[in-house]
C-alpha cells in the first residue's frame, strides 16, 4: 500500500518555495502552498491570463476523493506565489455537478463577443459512465460561475478534455472520445457554449490529458495515453492545421521515466518555449498529489521537458533559468548496517546505494549555507507502490520523505526535500530507524 506518511509532512513549518539567489523558484514535486500557507488544491490545471495576472483553475481534492468538491481559483502575477479566491464552481445537488458526481480538468477562456468567461470541464458520473462535458459562465475570472449544463458533444463520449483558443479567437475542445479510443478536436460556436463540428479525429490514439501550444504556425498537441491514475510516457504530435494531418507521436521525455511520474494538465506558452504543467497523482490520497511543472524546450525542433529540480521564470523576457547545485554521489557516503553498493547503467557513475531501511543507512557529508536549502534525492524504486525514507541532518530529529515508483530498478527520478543546513559541513543520514525498505539512492544535489 502507498505510505500514509505524506510528502507534505517533510518540513511542515517550511513553505514550498524558497529563494535561490533572491529569486522565487518552482520546485517540481514539492508541497506547494498558497500565500495563506495552505496547500494548493488545483489539480488537472487550467491557466488563464487576464492582463498581467494568471488564474489557475483546478480540482480541489482535499477530501481525497475523485468526487466533486469544488473548482478552485488562484491568482498570481509571477506563476510562483498564488492566492486563493472564492471557489469558481461549487456543487449543486440534483445535477451533474453534485457531490456524487465527477468534475475534472476545468479550463476557462474569455469570450470577447459576450465579454464573459466560459468554463468547460469533464462532467461525469461516479463510475465514469456518463462521459460528458460541462459548461459554466461568469463575468469575472474567478466567478462564481453559473452552471449551464452537461451533455455529450455531438452525441459522443467526452472524458479528459482541454481547450485551445487560436490567434483569431476561434476556440476548440480537445477530448478523449468513443470510450477513450478516438481523440477529437471540435470547434466551439462563437459563444463558446457548444461545439459545432469535429475538425480532426485521431482514430485509435487512446489519448487523454490534452493541451495544445502553437509555435511559428505549428500546432503541438501534448497528451498522455490512458493508464488510469498511473503515469505513462506523454507524447507530442504536430500539424500545420488543427484539421491535420497530425504527425506520428514523439516523446517529450525519455520513455522510461514516464514523464517524470506525471500526467499533462496544461501547457502554457513562455516566449519561444512553454511550461509543462502536470500532476503526480496519488490515487488513494488524491489531495496529496503534487504538481510537476517543468520548462518545455522547443530549441531542438521538438518539445522536450527540461527536468529541472529548481528553476525560475522571467515572465517579462519570456525565459526560464535552471538553478545549479552541488552533486554528492551516494556511493561516496558512509554506508551503515545492511546497506549495499549497487551497480547499474541507469545510475550516475554506474553506482548507487541500496538496501536502505530495515537496518541499512547511508550518511553523506555536504556543505551548507546556513539556511533552508532544497536537496534533490535521485532515487530508484522498482516497486509499483511508493516507499519512503527518513532523513536526519546533523543527528537531529528525522523527517520522512515519500518516494514514488520510478518504473524500474535502474530508472532514476529526483524528489525534493527542504532541509535546514548550517554554514559549512553537514551530515545527512538516510533511512535510519525505519523497518521498511527505502528506495535506492543514486546521488543527491544540494541547491
Amino acid at each position: 500500500m502507498f505510505s500514509k506518511l505524506l510528502a507534505c509532512s517533510v518540513v511542515a513549518t517550511l513553505a514550498a518555495l524558497l529563494g535561490v539567489n533572491g529569486q522565487s523558484v518552482i520546485v517540481p514535486g514539492a508541497p506547494w502552498k498558497d500565500t495563506s500557507g495552505n496547500p494548493i488544491q488545483a489539480h488537472g490545471a487550467g491557466i488563464l491570463k487576464v492582463g498581467s495576472t494568471f488564474y489557475w483553475f483546478g480540482e480541489d481534492k482535499s477530501h481525497n476523493s475523485a468526487l466533486f468538491k469544488a473548482v478552485s481559483c488562484y491568482s498570481s502575477t509571477d506563476l510562483v506565489n498564488w492566492s486563493r479566491h472564492n471557489d469558481a464552481l461549487s456543487p449543486i445537488s440534483g445535477t451533474m455537478i453534485s457531490t456524487n458526481n465527477v468534475v475534472e480538468r476545468p479550463k476557462v477562456l474569455f469570450n470577447s463577443k459576450n465579454s464573459e468567461y466560459v468554463m468547460w470541464f469533464h462532467s461525469d458520473s461516479s463510475n465514469y459512465g456518463a462521459a460528458m462535458v460541462g459548461v459554466a459562465t461568469a463575468t469575472t475570472p474567478c466567478g462564481p460561475y453559473t452552471y449551464k449544463g452537461s451533455w455529450k458533444p455531438l452525441g459522443a463520449d467526452s472524458r479528459d478534455e482541454g481547450l485551445f483558443q487560436d490567434d483569431n479567437g476561434a476556440a476548440y475542445l480537445l477530448y478523449a472520445s468513443d470510450n477513450n479510443q478516438n481523440f477529437k478536436i471540435s470547434q466551439l460556436d462563437t459563444n463558446y457554449y457548444n461545439v459545432t463540428s469535429v475538425v480532426s479525429q485521431l482514430n485509435g490514439a487512446t489519448l487523454e490529458a490534452p493541451g495544445i501550444v502553437k509555435r511559428n504556425g505549428v500546432y503541438w498537441l501534448i497528451a498522455s495515453h490512458t493508464s488510469g491514475w498511473d503515469p505513462n510516457p506523454n507524447k507530442a504530435f504536430q500539424a500545420t492545421s488543427l484539421s491535420g494531418p497530425w504527425s506520428s507521436q514523439a516523446d517529450i521525455a525519455p520513455e522510461s521515466v514516464r514523464t517524470y511520474y506525471s500526467q499533462n494538465a496544461y501547457d502554457l506558452p513562455l516566449g519561444s518555449n512553454a511550461i509543462y504543467m502536470g500532476d503526480r497523482w496519488r490515487s488513494n490520497i488524491l489531495g496529496s498529489s503534487q504538481y510537476i511543472w517543468y520548462p518545455l524546450e522547443f530549441s531542438s525542433g521538438m518539445p522536450q521537458i527540461v527536468p529541472a529540480d529548481v528553476w525560475s521564470v522571467n515572465l517579462a523576457a519570456g525565459t526560464y533559468s535552471v538553478a545549479s547545485g552541488t552533486t554528492y554521489e551516494a556511493e561516496n557516503g558512509q554506508m551503515g548496517g545492511s546497506s549495499r553498493l549497487l551497480s547499474g547503467t541507469g545510475f550516475s557513475g554506474g553506482k548507487a546505494v541500496g538496501y536502505l531501511g530495515n537496518g541499512g543507512t547511508v550518511t553523506i557529508t555536504v556543505q551548507g549555507r546556513g539556511t533552508a536549502q532544497w536537496v534533490s534525492l535521485y532515487i530508484a524504486n522498482g516497486d509499483s507502490t511508493w516507499r519512503n525514507t527518513t532523513i536526519s541532518v546533523n543527528g537531529g530529529s528525522s523527517v520522512v520523505l515519500d518516494q514514488p515508483s520510478t518504473g524500474g530498478g535502474n530508472v532514476v527520478l529526483s524528489i525534493p526535500v527542504q532541509l535546514n543546513l548550517r554554514s559549512g559541513s553537514n551530515t545527512i543520514t538516510f533511512s535510519a530507524g525505519q523497518s521498511n525498505y527505502a528506495a535506492d539512492l543514486d546521488k543527491i544535489i544540494v541547491y
